[in-house]
C-alpha cells in the first residue's frame, strides 16, 4: 500500500516538471501559438460579429468588402502561409469569394483556422532557421514565415475591428 502510494505521489509531483520541460523546449512557437489562438479566437468572433447583409460593406470604394477581408484571410492570409510556413499542403480555397454568403465564409474561416492550428502544432524552434519557399519565390526562414503569419493576422483584425465600428458594433 505505501509503496503504490509513494510511486503515486511521485508521479503526480513530477507531472508539472513534464509539462514545465516541454513548454522550455519550445519558447518562441510556444509563444506564436499563443498569439494565434488568441487572433483566431478575435477573428472567427469578428466575422461572426458582422450582420450577414454588411458582408458587402466597404468604407471607401478602394477597399475590400468585408467579406473579402474574410476570403483573403481564408485563402492567403491561413491556407497559403500556413502552408508555406511549415511545408504542408494546403487545403482548396480557391472556392471561396468575398461574395458567398456569410454562412460559408465564416465555416471556411473557422476550417483555414484549423488547419494553421494543425500546422503550427508541429513546428518547433530547431526548425526555425529552415530555409522556405514564400511569396514571389522569395527565401524567408521558417520562423519569419510563422511570424509574418501571426503579424498579417493583427493587421487584419485591426481592419475587420475598424469595419465593425463604422457600423456601430464594438469588435470581440
Amino acid at each position: 500500500m505505501r509503496r503504490t502510494l509513494g510511486t503515486t505521489l511521485l508521479a503526480v509531483c513530477t507531472l508539472p516538471l513534464a509539462v514545465v520541460a516541454a513548454h522550455a523546449q519550445n519558447p518562441v512557437m510556444n509563444g506564436v501559438r499563443a498569439i494565434a489562438q488568441r487572433q483566431t479566437k478575435n477573428i472567427v468572433e469578428a466575422a461572426e460579429e458582422m450582420p450577414a447583409d454588411k458582408y458587402g460593406y466597404k468604407p471607401t470604394p478602394a477597399q475590400m468588402t468585408y467579406g473579402d477581408v474574410v476570403a483573403h484571410l481564408i485563402k492567403e492570409g491561413n491556407n497559403y502561409l500556413c502552408s508555406a510556413a511549415s511545408g504542408m499542403k494546403q487545403p482548396d480555397a480557391d472556392k471561396f469569394a468575398g461574395t458567398d454568403p456569410k454562412d460559408k465564409l465564416v465555416a471556411g474561416l473557422k476550417d483555414s483556422f484549423k488547419y494553421c492550428e494543425n500546422v503550427l502544432a508541429q513546428i518547433q524552434d530547431a526548425q526555425l532557421g529552415d530555409s522556405i519557399d514564400f511569396f514571389g519565390g522569395r527565401k524567408v526562414t521558417k520562423g519569419m514565415a510563422a511570424l509574418i503569419t501571426v503579424a498579417d493576422w493583427a493587421d487584419h483584425y485591426s481592419q475587420m475591428a475598424i469595419y465593425l465600428r463604422l457600423n456601430g458594433l464594438l469588435p470581440p
